[in-house]
């Protein structure tokens, strides 16, 4: 852990930039969020992006501001009304990858590169295996078709020293203008190409599978100091107070960029978008305060799920669906074969290229292994689909054990996949590679009888940055991006960080996460929801009831008979038989939405227009599973009859017993709701509220979680002027104001010198209460699994005992209690599932 020299956020508020969201609408809103308590705005990506961009990852230019949000004016006056409302600034920082945009003209690095090659001072900026084939070209997988049937559509602008081609245009190499176009194309310093090719035959690095980023080195000092100048500059202008890493673990090494991070800014605040898997930790010597948060997300949902309700939900599916083990019936064979899916097709460009660099140093040691391609291969794959977490990080002496451990046991699984045991030689070779190591030893010349020399040194380097990048990209593609959606069990569960074969989590669980994170990093980010996440809380805390009634599910589910299934088809050829996956998906992806007509306050879409919204995710997530239709083969007919399902079934006549389920469920929805966000918002580390979510916020996967921010400061001027909470956005708006007032009003109860200490329910119905104690001063109750708390007899005599000291007063209703009361739940839990004191 590294604090920060400034002080920490005590909430920050994530704000969605984009054209239709720009500085100057942020700007409007900075007196309403400065009311509702937050200490910093949060914003998306501001440096110059694709025009039009909805996001801003895609930066094409890090010496500017975007001008469509305003650039570096409007953002100076965004930070001036912010300050001179109490708010600090925190921006997201991409410094991973770079756009290769249409035209490519708007990357002026990458335009001087495709113009000059290797040669080109900025060549060194863009991670690019010159070597990787294609005559020392880069290959740009841009064309339509192949390139022969798309000649026709290319445009040589000799005058302008320009290539087109539709709304493409590339540099042209000098002295090539005036050649015939077939040699004109061989004779650039890129090689353009058939899109479809990118899988195999790309040589650049990219974010994931996505060939429209490049990568670029950020480890090389002056690419860092010329990618990072203008953001520093604004630091030392007290324009930025903050940071947000996007995708550290696609950096050769994290750790390296975060100490010179931290040096360039003076040690401000810095949380990293690191993903932390099962009991993986983040490294210790991290010059940062923690992660952005997707673990506690973990803690938070986890607790609001019931172990034995989700195991008989897992028994309906399984009887509604019928899937086979690996493509949904099973979480670990789903997950290995969507594994194996992604590195043998997705990445088959990354694995060769690691191929040929081990097959180098292979062939350079002492004594050879003799490892054929296909071993070295097969060898890189069977460990790749093994590794549990993201990455390793070889270059971390902290992590060393950790990731030889790690890499030992998954190169055991991966020698079994060999049928003759010499050849399974290739697996200890790579995974030696993967730690830094010279085969065979640690570092010296392994028993080999000899040292590597310089360029077997470059290459184990590169070899090792390159495996744990493909890691990366690879358990994110795999797991996130498919896995999830072969697995749609409880959606709610389906969640960044989340582990749908285990997604229920005890209040032990979430006390000692709580103890460690308060330990270790006390100013690390939390969220509940973000730009990123594929279903809001708020709809991941509806879907959570279901575990709670497995058996209500089913029944809906039985009650419609043949039409709760989508029929896709059946006879129309390459449609298939009907698919009952993507219907039990969408059926819950419609009641996680739920009925926002009836929230006058809530955060969603007109009445009526649930249609728009759920049929464009039940899509989405039908494409990312890739077993129907994907991006890349999409399936018109399938497409159109899971459209038509959804607008006739989940979201429209047919869906009457949702209604009825969500009106039945509502009262065990609210307990989840409202505690999920008092979690949020009291245990250790930095609350990051995304934009809306201060209200009933519903929404599902991009773009619908990332449309324009809309505010209600009216209703939160009503609340404050004693108005009652009419329904339960109002609800959670009053509970959030008064929680996020209080850490800025108290900041030393909740950060780094505070305390976290568990407080004990003593009962019979003592495993529905979670309750703990911020620094003696503070102590947060809640309910869990509301809906087996009523089915069970309610509290009974359970009871919970305050601590000493007090008088504790109830921030929402303004009871108090003497300090050491032992109150009935009952009692104290009469009118609202959640209840908050302070001793003030």
């Amino acid at each position: 852990m590294t604090q920060p020299s400034s002080p920490s956020p005590t909430a920050t508020y994530r704000l969605q930039l984009q054209p239709d969201f720009p500085f100057a609408a942020a700007e409007r809103a900075v007196p309403h969020l400065a009311e509702l308590g937050v200490s910093h705005l949060h914003l998306s990506p501001v440096l110059e992006s694709v025009p039009g961009s909805t996001h801003g990852y895609d930066v094409v230019d890090h010496t500017a501001v975007r001008a469509e949000l305003g650039g570096e004016r409007g953002l100076r006056q965004l930070a001036a009304t912010a300050r001179a409302h109490g708010l600090g600034l925190v921006v997201d920082l991409v410094p991973n990858h770079m756009a290769v945009p249409k035209p490519a003209g708007l990357n002026g690095p990458l335009w001087e590169v495709l113009r000059d090659g290797p040669a080109s001072p900025y060549a060194r900026w863009f991670d690019v295996d010159w070597d990787g084939g294609h005559d020392g070209r880069l290959l740009l997988p841009v064309l339509a078709g192949p390139l022969g049937d798309e000649l026709p559509h290319f445009v040589v602008a000799a005058g302008d020293g320009l290539l087109r081609y539709h709304e493409h245009a590339f540099p042209l190499r000098p002295g090539t203008e005036e050649l015939p176009l077939p040699r004109l194309l061989a004779s650039q310093w890129y090689r353009l190409a058939w899109w479809r090719l990118a899988r195999s035959e790309l040589n650049y690095r990219r974010f994931f599978t996505i060939s429209e980023l490049i990568g670029v080195r950020v480890e090389d000092p002056e690419v860092f100091d010329a990618t990072h100048r203008t953001v520093l500059r604004l630091i030392r202008d007290g324009v930025i107070d903050g940071l947000r890493i996007d995708h550290p673990d696609g950096l050769v090494d994290p750790g390296g960029y975060l100490a010179r991070l931290r040096e360039g800014t003076g040690g401000r605040w810095t949380v990293v978008e690191k993903i932390l898997t099962g009991d993986e930790r983040l490294p210790a010597s991290w010059a940062c305060a923690g992660t952005t948060g997707y673990d506690a997300l973990r803690h938070i949902d986890g607790l609001f799920v019931c172990p034995q309700g989700s195991g008989r939900l897992f028994s309906h599916y399984r009887d509604f669906v019928t899937p086979l083990a690996d493509e949904g019936g099973d979480w670990e064979e789903t997950v290995r074969r969507a594994a194996y899916e992604v590195v043998t097709h997705d990445l088959a460009a990354e694995v060769e290229r690691l191929v040929r660099t081990a097959a180098r140093i292979s062939g350079r040691a002492p004594r050879p292994g003799d490892h054929a391609p296909w071993a070295l291969r097969q060898a890189l794959r069977e460990l790749l689909v093994r590794l549990p977490v993201y990455r390793p990080y070889a270059a971390d002496a902290t992590r060393a054990a950790t990731d030889a451990a790690m890499l030992g046991r998954a190169a055991t699984g991966a020698r079994g996949a060999f049928r003759v045991p010499e050849e399974a030689r290739a697996v200890d070779l790579i995974h030696d590679l993967a730690l830094g190591r010279w085969p065979d030893g640690p570092d010296g010349d392994g028993g080999h009888g000899g040292t590597p020399d310089g360029a077997d040194r470059a290459d184990r380097a590169d070899f090792a940055a390159r495996f744990a990048q493909t890691a990366s990209a690879l358990h994110a593609k795999s797991v996130e991006d498919t896995a999830f959606y072969r697995y749609p069990v409880l959606l709610s569960a389906c969640e960044v960080g989340g582990d749908p074969g285990e997604p229920a989590l005890g209040p032990d669980a979430f006390h000692a996460y709580c103890a460690r994170v308060q330990r270790d990093w006390p100013t690390t980010g939390t969220v509940l929801s973000t730009h990123d996440t594929k279903r809001s809380a708020d709809v991941r805390a509806r879907i959570a009831v279901l575990s709670e009634c497995p058996d209500r599910w089913r029944d809906v589910l039985v009650s419609m008979a043949e039409a709760a299934v989508c029929g896709v088809g059946t006879g129309v050829d390459g449609a298939g038989p009907a698919d009952p996956m993507v219907s039990w998906l969408a059926w819950q992806t419609a009641f996680g939405l739920g009925t926002p007509a009836d929230d006058r306050t809530a955060v969603a879409a007109p009445p009526g227009d649930s249609w728009g919204r759920v049929a464009p995710a039940v899509l989405k997530a039908a494409r990312e599973a890739g077993l129907r239709t994907s991006w890349t083969e999409p399936r018109a007919d399938y497409e159109e009859a899971v459209t038509e399902f959804v607008r006739s079934g989940p979201c429209g006549p047919l869906g009457a017993p949702l209604a009825a389920l969500d009106a039945e469920l509502a009262p065990f929805v609210r307990a989840n709701v409202l505690g999920a966000a008092l979690l949020h918002l009291t245990m250790p580390g930095v609350p990051d509220l995304y934009q809306g979510s201060e209200r009933l916020h519903t929404a599902l996967v991009d773009p619908d979680n990332r449309a324009p921010a809309r505010f209600r400061p009216e209703l939160l001027a009503e609340l404050d002027g004693g108005a009652a909470p009419l329904d339960l956005s109002a609800e959670k708006l009053r509970l959030t104001a008064t929680a996020l007032r209080l850490r800025r009003r108290r900041p030393e109860w909740f950060g780094a010198a505070a305390s976290y200490e568990p407080v004990r329910a003593e009962g019979p119905a003592a495993e529905h209460c979670v309750a703990f104690c911020r620094s003696g001063r503070v102590v947060t109750v809640l309910t869990r699994l509301s809906l087996r708390l009523v089915e069970t007899g309610g509290w009974w005599d359970t009871g919970l005992r305050l601590p000493p000291g007090g008088p504790w007063r109830e921030l929402l209703t303004g009871r108090e209690l003497p300090g050491g009361a032992l109150v009935g739940l009952s009692e104290l839990l009469a009118d609202a599932p959640v209840a908050l004191f302070a001793a003030e």
